[in-house]
């Protein structure tokens, strides 16, 4: 591995705890202790790179219509919940770097802007995480977005995301030079577990919101998960002792 895997991710920057994909809930994620977060990057109407999930705007701010059609003077006013406002990326790296943080980056193309978004993305990534101590971490549904990441940053790692791994996955990781396997916990099969610890690829799955189920997945082998529920899990609030942040 080229970075440090810690063994929780906080899921949408602050998971639960704030609006999701927010500077505000990187900030709390760091608070609690949590050394990695995931966010969602995807391009704006004026193709700037912005963190948000849906490639529309109304179940996460008070917007109405598609990301990609919306300008940025009209995005960046847009309440995110809480009063918090639809982060660039760059103001997330800033945050991230700021704090020390790994952060896992998705680059989560809108149907049609898959080239479009990989290349910003990779090309913004090369200047904005340059001499970071802690480099970030790409992960992305899009295979084709990994490819151009992989020809246009080959420095950053890259993780291949899956909700359900397919029988050619490692394949797939080969040939996009990755070091990672991201999958759903509830998918993870036994056989892809033990062939991906086998060729040394750690596995990080999502998004797990119970002490019972981040347990079984630990014993099984699993190196890494997202969760949404900081509380549970952040080492100066879960009250179980065996499964704080760390290790």
């Amino acid at each position: 591995m080229g970075f440090p895997l810690p063994r929780w991710f906080a899921h949408r920057g602050g998971g639960a705890l704030a609006p999701e994909n927010t500077l505000a809930g990187i900030r709390l994620a760091a608070r609690l202790g949590f050394s990695a977060v995931e966010f969602d990057v995807m391009l704006s109407g004026d193709g700037t790179p912005v963190l948000i999930h849906d490639e529309t705007l109304e179940r996460t701010t008070n917007g109405r219509g598609a990301v990609s059609e919306t300008p940025d003077a009209q995005l960046f006013a847009l309440d995110a919940g809480d009063g918090e406002r639809v982060p660039r990326y760059a103001d997330a790296v800033a945050a991230c770097r700021d704090y020390g943080l790994l952060a896992n980056v998705e680059i989560k193309p809108a149907a049609g802007f898959e080239r479009q978004t990989a290349e910003t993305v990779a090309r913004l990534s090369t200047g904005l995480w340059q001499g970071a101590t802690v480099q970030p971490l790409f992960s992305s549904f899009s295979l084709e977005a990994l490819e151009i990441a992989r020809d246009l940053a080959p420095q950053i790692p890259r993780g291949v995301l899956f909700e359900q791994v397919p029988v050619d996955w490692l394949e797939t990781v080969r040939r996009l030079q990755a070091v990672t396997l991201h999958c759903a916990a509830r998918h993870l099969r036994d056989d892809v577990l033990a062939e991906a610890q086998a060729n040394g690829i750690p596995v990080l799955c999502y998004t797990v919101n119970t002490e019972n189920t981040a347990k079984s997945l630990f014993e099984r082998g699993v190196s890494a998960l997202f969760t949404d529920r900081l509380d549970l899990f952040a080492a100066e609030t879960s009250a179980y002792k065996g499964l704080h942040l760390g290790g």
